[in-house]
């Protein structure tokens, strides 16, 4: 036992030179100053043994009772450990683990972590410390490691283990490789789409913000927008549809250029005719933020006569929203009006699956994701809200005809986009001051920044999410009934001219009230009257 005592001299002092150093004890801690001072002391029929060292240390206030010591003695215990007892464990662990040492972290909590995970009932509870250590390994060594514990646990039936995961994806989803994420993740976080719990639905289309940049074309263009086309049109939770719509603004620039042009304008546009305000406000800010993925000839046929009504929605928010968007549209019109060497320029992105950098940090800065559980609206008045009329038809998307032939490698480079996620998914703090002066100079202002709206914070509280807003007539009137599904992805582009807009009017549709739309009829009216005064005008003369 004196043996014990110079370990600990030696442990706070250095190595032990001379006995007579022992009665240097200014290093020691005072919680172990009795116990060694009877472990040096020179009777040696006095001294403890190391079971009451032990047992005196561990007690109330000694120096052996704190966390790290209680940590690396349940783990070496867990097998005998209720299940209760291992959640609650493990839910405090991961606030530890940061003042502990570095190594012990890493070599010793680590490994009894995945032994706990692998052989044990520890489940997703494990989790969280398990990728807060993972951040200290190698990539080659997480992958051997840490993402076949992930794997494994996105096959789980358990739904808490489901949510706790989709919650966690920001944390590990850049270890991931994109055959992993295509080939054994993707498949079983797409279950979620279709969960009858709202909160496993609405993490599931927050996930695929993350998910978008490793999917390959398939499960981006065709099995993802199958599923947010059904969510969008028929989910009965008002958040869900909204964050249907920002999700898919956030992953146009990874969708293939052709599915694109064929989904966007049709999914925005029938987002503008949802009950729900913030549904409304949200098709708006997504319309915005993809500005650069529109033709010209489409922002004037198809996307400013669908807001031109929401400039009388019963809701202020939603009118001052469309008020902004249409100006931002109709100044780039202008602009190209004045000089149309300009329309090149802003129609370079259309085509192309990757953003310019410029674009892409001016649109995407500030957007938050609204969370279904987040106060995204809240509304002044006390009007009744009623469910979604609308019910879209589920339609099946399929690759392109003209996309049949392309190489592997063409489709993954061209569905891939460089933009830095970090660029992209920069948050901002919503600028009042900065939207009051906006409003207060709608009349002057042409040159509108689309980042200047607030796009909504993620971790706000609703006031209602089950109930809907009893949506404006006059968002519907006048609005093409063209848009009201997503467009078919097996039709090949057609020309956006004012014979396409009329010819797209007339096409039959299913699950919508043909008497609750009107066609645009006088828009193409006006158009054909300006486009037929010249002629007119040359028959007079002649």
């Amino acid at each position: 036992m004196w043996g014990l005592g110079c370990l600990i001299w030696e442990a706070f002092n250095g190595p032990l030179g001379q006995k007579g150093k022992l009665k240097s004890i200014d290093q020691i801690p005072k919680q172990l100053m009795t116990v060694y001072r009877e472990l040096t002391g020179t009777n040696s029929e006095g001294r403890p043994n190391p079971a009451d060292v032990i047992a005196r240390c561990r007690s109330n206030g000694g120096f052996f009772k704190n966390d790290l010591v209680d940590a690396l003695l349940f783990l070496e215990e867990i097998q005998m450990k209720e299940k209760g007892e291992k959640g609650r464990f493990f839910s405090c662990l991961a606030g530890q683990l940061d003042s502990f040492p570095e190594g012990v972290g890493r070599y010793k909590i680590l490994p009894q972590l995945l032994a706990a995970f692998e052989f044990g009932e520890a489940g997703s509870a494990v989790l969280p410390p398990l990728l807060q250590l993972g951040t200290q390994l190698p990539d080659a060594e997480y992958q051997r490691r840490v993402v076949p514990c992930v794997v494994k646990l996105f096959a789980s039936n358990d739904r808490a283990t489901r949510l706790r995961l989709l919650q966690q994806l920001d944390r590990f989803v850049n270890h991931l490789q994109p055959s992993t994420v295509n080939d054994a993740i993707f498949p079983q976080v797409a279950r979620g789409f279709l969960d009858t719990n709202p909160a496993v639905r609405e993490q599931t289309i927050k996930s695929v913000v993350h998910l978008a940049p490793k999917l390959d074309y398939n499960n981006l263009n065709v099995e993802v927008l199958r599923y947010f086309a059904k969510l969008q049109s028929s989910d009965e939770q008002g958040g869900i549809r909204t964050n249907t719509t920002v999700c898919l603004g956030k992953i146009a620039q990874h969708l293939h250029p052709q599915i694109r042009q064929k989904v966007l304008i049709g999914a925005f546009i029938r987002g503008t005719r949802d009950p729900f305000p913030p549904a409304r406000s949200a098709s708006l800010s997504a319309l915005a933020i993809t500005q650069q993925y529109y033709l010209l000839q489409e922002v004037a046929n198809r996307i400013l006569p669908a807001l031109c009504p929401l400039t009388t929605d019963a809701d202020k928010s939603v009118r001052d929203h469309a008020f902004r968007t249409i100006r931002g549209f109709l100044s780039k019109l202008e602009r190209v009006s004045e000089d149309p060497g300009l329309r090149e320029s802003m129609e370079a992105d259309v085509n192309t699956a990757t953003p310019s950098l410029s674009n892409a940090a001016a649109t995407w800065a500030g957007w938050a994701v609204t969370t279904m559980t987040a106060k995204f609206y809240r509304s002044q008045s006390d009007t009744p809200k009623s469910s979604n009329p609308y019910g879209a038809p589920r339609i099946l998307l399929n690759k392109p005809a003209s996309l049949e032939q392309a190489s592997s490698s063409q489709s993954s480079a061209s569905t891939t986009a460089t933009t830095s996620s970090a660029t992209s998914m920069t948050s901002l703090e919503p600028d009042h001051d900065h939207d009051s002066q906006h409003t207060a100079h709608t009349n002057s202002d042409g040159d509108w920044d689309w980042d200047a709206d607030n796009w909504g914070d993620m971790e706000q509280q609703p006031t209602s999410i089950t109930t809907t807003s009893t949506s404006n007539p006059s968002t519907c009137a006048t609005v093409s009934k063209s848009n009201d599904h997503w467009s078919s992805l097996e039709e090949e582009p057609e020309e956006e001219g004012a014979e396409g807009v009329q010819d797209r009017t007339k096409a039959s549709e299913t699950g919508w009230d043909d008497q609750e739309f009107q066609e645009l009829d006088e828009f193409h009216t006006i158009e054909l009257a300006g486009g037929s005064e010249p002629s007119n005008k040359l028959e007079e003369a002649k």
